[in-house]
């Protein structure tokens, strides 16, 4: 039988994933400075690099970039932080994305499929031609 989670554990994981969510860059990279994992996931399955692509904060993606956050994670539902990125139509998030090594065809919807689904043809060209 596993042990409950301390309830100051539980807190503080909240403040991070707001921290991405509200793109407090300084802040959250504090936080991940002094250990917390870069690649916290919530009960979503949303880590803290795709809270921050979905809510639009480029800043907060590049630095957690920066530090190592794994950029092909995808959610639950298959969502990639560049598919989210492409979503809210982020050119800094999605270049920085793509600089890291993001792949344009990972997850499901993946971030071009996104491009495609809700007609932005300037995502599209960001993403580039498919691999064939």
């Amino acid at each position: 039988m596993s042990e409950p989670i301390d309830p100051g554990v539980i807190e503080l994981a909240a403040r991070v994933f707001d921290l991405a969510r509200f793109g407090h860059t300084g802040e959250l990279t504090a936080y991940v400075d002094a250990g917390v994992p870069v690649d916290l996931t919530n009960d979503k399955g949303d880590t803290l690099l795709i809270l921050a692509a979905y809510h639009d904060h480029p800043e907060t993606v590049a630095a957690l970039l920066a530090r190592g956050a794994d950029h092909g994670r995808a959610n639950d539902r298959g969502q990639t932080a560049l598919a989210a990125a492409v979503f809210r139509r982020s050119e800094p998030a999605v270049r920085a994305l793509l600089d890291a090594g993001a792949d344009p065809d990972a997850g499901g919807p993946s971030a071009r499929e996104t491009a495609v689904f809700f007609e932005l043809p300037e995502m599209s060209a960001l993403l580039g031609r498919p691999a064939r």
